[in-house]
């Protein structure tokens, strides 16, 4: 782009290019037929260039040079012309010298559009459609199909479905409703004391070094989607029960099977999560106990079934497993976990993560999708090199654990959650010992990974890895590092569109190859996240305890087991993050395909 052309600011866009509006209504929907069997790409990164042959080179049809800085092929007449500015430019000679509609011009190697005449690229966003449509089929298949035409008709992705918006209308009970209401319910008793805390926040009695399960409930008894799901009903105990044939008195059994030898009637953690939510959300502000849940838990993880103090993000992943397994075993139906469709479990936590393994040699990139509930993150280096991530966040961020109340050994070199997220998703030169057989060279090549979220789940969940395990030195320890954490998150950086994006180029289009998001605003909106819950762990490896931080309508409340009191933001900057709960801003609705008369 020329100088006098440069965007300062986001206000002074670039007027549209008057040739390239003339060179389209010229020749009609299709401008850029000609150039479909022409694109070609070539490793490494999947850059898309311009060859009529694969092992073509173009040279200038003026001087014959073919390593001048910039070569273009006219769209019109497939000439191709050098631009080495400040000398002279044979591309604009040629665009003079020819008739009108020879003014557009397409890089050879960049595969980017230029005007003659203006001398200065310019936009086509079909035209950078097709050929970022072209490099992920190219990449994706290893090369196969390296042409544009070929790209534009192979088969779009599984599971691809466009979602539809739909208005949010809060309900509202109609009379069959408000009689079964009044029939088969009691109003909860309102309190109109200032001082009593939320609805629903009750402490959880500790049986016995259960901190780490009482700490993971905290969070889970106020994620949204979660909470709206069992209090509207959408679980319900004693139809599970009655449904599989157990009544109340096989749950006291101690063995594997019920009466009627079904063994899966024995433990239901949905059942029990209904009755803990139906308990905690009645009013009663007595400490609550779940022993129930931590017996159905031990039947499930019976490998930790102990009182010994157990990690809490393994309880976390052990519950969702035990929720899913049961719903999988009474549907006996396989459902896959990353649609997010086959329990609550999955539907509130399930995203799906991508990983491109690129070969270093030939440029093939293979390219997989794992379904996640939560993403593990390591902490960055404890070096100065952070305070640059920390300080680009500050601006756009408002972060709990800002640097301003932190002391000062601590100022320098700060993990931030943002930064931890950029490790994450940044290219990881994999090492000589792990080479990755690349199905083009038909060999082991050095490989270049690189991760990305494919989808968001509608609750993130972040744990940081703080539990450090080392086989060669025999031993473990705790990284007491602080983390800084912000309230609302924007996750569109980390995800696959921008990644892609970014890998292929300056292309301003909403596309990622995958097809997966319908519009630039819905997919805006789902990235926005908002905290609400943070798991902080306190003392030793071998002796610690785990506190939850709720931010319930704008403010922090402390939950410490059995106790419950109000905090300022100030105390939780000072906790150690381990697990971080983000709830997205803007919740889509699936309309409902069955439509039920009232």
């Amino acid at each position: 782009m020329s100088p006098t052309t440069k965007i300062t600011h986001a206000q002074n866009l670039p007027q549209p290019c008057p040739h390239l509006a003339e060179f389209r209504s010229r020749n009609g929907s299709k401008p850029f037929q000609v150039l479909q069997d022409c694109l070609r790409v070539k490793p490494p990164g999947g850059r898309a260039s311009i060859r009529r042959e694969p092992d073509e080179v173009p040279r200038c049809g003026a001087c014959g040079e073919s390593s001048r800085p910039r070569l273009y092929a006219c769209v019109a007449c497939a000439a191709v012309s050098c631009h080495a500015p400040p000398g002279p430019s044979h591309a604009a000679a040629h665009a003079d010298s020819m008739s009108p509609g020879h003014e557009i011009a397409v890089d050879v190697d960049r595969a980017e559009l230029f005007c003659c005449a203006c001398r200065d690229q310019v936009y086509d966003r079909d035209f950078d459609a097709a050929v970022v449509l072209a490099q992920t089929t190219a990449s994706t298949l290893g090369g196969k199909s390296s042409s544009l035409s070929s790209a534009i008709h192979c088969q779009q992705p599984e599971n691809l479905r466009k979602r539809r918006r739909v208005d949010y209308r809060p309900w509202t009970p109609d009379l069959r409703e408000r009689v079964l209401m009044g029939s088969c319910s009691s109003p909860l008793e309102s309190s109109n004391s200032a001082s009593d805390l939320p609805w629903g926040l009750r402490g959880l009695n500790n049986l016995g070094n259960t901190c780490f399960m009482n700490s993971v409930l905290q969070a889970l008894l106020h994620t949204p989607p979660l909470r709206n799901y069992f209090l509207s009903d959408r679980h319900n105990r004693y139809f599970c029960q009655k449904r599989n044939g157990a009544s109340s008195g096989t749950r006291k059994n101690v063995g594997n099977t019920d009466a009627n030898g079904n063994k899966n009637a024995r433990t239901c953690l949905a059942c029990d999560m209904d009755a803990m939510f139906s308990a905690v959300f009645s009013g009663d502000r007595t400490p609550y106990s779940p022993a129930k849940f931590l017996y159905s838990w031990w039947q499930h993880a019976a490998n930790l079934a102990s009182y010994e103090q157990q990690d809490a993000h393994e309880f976390f992943i052990s519950m969702l497993d035990g929720i899913h397994e049961k719903v999988e075993k009474d549907r006996r139906k396989p459902h896959s976990q990353g649609n997010g469709d086959c329990c609550i479990a999955h539907r509130v936590f399930s995203g799906i993560l991508r990983s491109d393994v690129m070969c270093m040699a030939c440029g093939f990139t293979s390219t997989t999708y794992d379904p996640c509930v939560d993403i593990s993150l390591d902490l960055e280096p404890n070096q100065g090199g952070s305070t640059k991530v920390a300080s680009t966040t500050k601006s756009s961020h408002s972060c709990i654990g800002e640097t301003d109340s932190m002391n000062p050994r601590q100022s320098c070199g700060i993990s931030t959650l943002m930064g931890c997220l950029d490790r994450f998703t940044r290219p990881e030169r994999l090492g000589s010992d792990q080479k990755f057989f690349c199905q083009q060279c038909q060999m082991r090549q050095e490989s270049l990974k690189q991760m990305s979220i494919r989808k968001l789940p509608l609750v993130s969940c972040f744990h940081i890895k703080r539990f450090e395990h080392s086989s060669v030195r025999k031993m473990s320890r705790k990284v007491d590092r602080y983390l800084q954490f912000p309230v609302s998150l924007d996750m569109a950086p980390y995800l696959s569109s921008s990644i892609i994006r970014s890998r292929f180029g300056n292309r301003i289009l909403p596309f990622d190859g995958d097809g997966d998001e319908p519009d630039t605003s819905s997919n805006d909106l789902s990235s926005e996240f908002e905290l609400f819950a943070v798991v902080t762990h306190a003392g030793k490896l071998d002796a610690g305890h785990y506190v939850t931080y709720l931010r319930l309508c704008n403010q922090w409340y402390k939950c410490d087991d059995a106790w419950i009191t109000q905090v300022s933001e100030n105390i939780v900057r000072a906790a150690q993050g381990y697990m971080m709960f983000y709830v997205q801003k803007m919740l889509y609705y699936k309309a409902s395909e069955n439509q039920v008369a009232g």
